[in-house]
């Protein structure tokens, strides 16, 4: 999921419209979609294939450079279990599930489960995937990944919510650097304790301090944060208001805490 495109007119300011996915699904039915397009790109170890659908009003049909970057990072483990989740929409899960299948090697794909997911929710079903019949904090997940979530500024409470009760407990979240020790050098793969991986572009930049209340509201419930990534990609959309190099910039954040 990624930014908002093409503003048109509206009756009241678009900046500040709540964007709660359910509403975004309160409309008539749609006619069928385009064909789905195929988008390949290198990543660390293998070329992917990824199939996007025709269109779609959560953006599904865009590769968003957010995700060609963490994808690109090298932080995927070959023993690790995987949930990938998305809005619960029979279009977006199959599609995902279309690219599981063409992308994940025969012997990961049972590390590999695809969920229908609202950030806020209950996390029982995303735990249930973990295969851990044990009743301990194994059930949990060692690492989060959102990618271009957070400039849905109405869900940041939701995203807080999901993140809290599913990650693992931290207790070594000091041994961390400090903000002011981080550098562009930085990598994802460091990644030591349970930790949350946020990636975004400030796709509206005169929104971008609305972007980063993200991070603010983080801070104040006890998560550590620090820049790791930051890496420069072609605009989304050329096009777009507001200045480029801002729009065709990733940033990528690791958040950690001391305790649950």
């Amino acid at each position: 999921m990624a930014g908002i495109h093409n503003e048109g007119d509206y009756l009241v300011d678009p900046d500040e419209v709540d964007l709660g996915l359910d509403s975004v699904f309160i409309e008539a039915a749609r006619p069928p979609s385009p064909e789905a397009t195929f988008s390949i790109f290198q990543g660390l170890h293998k070329e992917f294939r990824i199939r996007l659908v025709g269109s779609h009003p959560l953006w599904g049909h865009h590769l968003w450079n957010s995700a060609l970057s963490f994808s690109c990072s090298g932080i995927w483990s070959s023993k690790a279990q995987v949930v990938i989740t998305d809005y619960p929409d029979p279009d977006l899960i199959q599609n995902i599930e279309c690219n599981v299948e063409e992308n994940v090697d025969v012997a990961r794909k049972g590390n590999v489960a695809v969920q229908g997911y609202v950030w806020g929710h209950s996390i029982h079903p995303l735990l249930a995937s973990l295969q851990n019949e044990s009743n301990s904090n194994e059930d949990l997940f060692d690492l989060i990944i959102l990618s271009d979530l957070i400039f849905n500024h109405s869900q940041h409470d939701s995203l807080f919510k999901t993140c809290r009760l599913a990650l693992k407990p931290s207790p070594n979240a000091s041994t961390f650097p400090s903000n002011d020790d981080a550098t562009e050098a930085s990598s994802p793969t460091s990644v030591l304790e349970p930790s949350l991986l946020v990636f975004y572009t400030h796709h509206r930049p005169h929104l971008a301090h609305r972007d980063m209340e993200f991070f603010e509201k983080a801070r104040d419930q006890g998560w550590h944060c620090v820049e790791v990534v930051t890496q420069k990609f072609d605009p989304m959309f050329p096009e777009d208001p507001g200045e480029e190099e801002v729009r065709a910039t990733v940033h990528g954040w690791l958040l950690t805490r001391s305790s649950r």
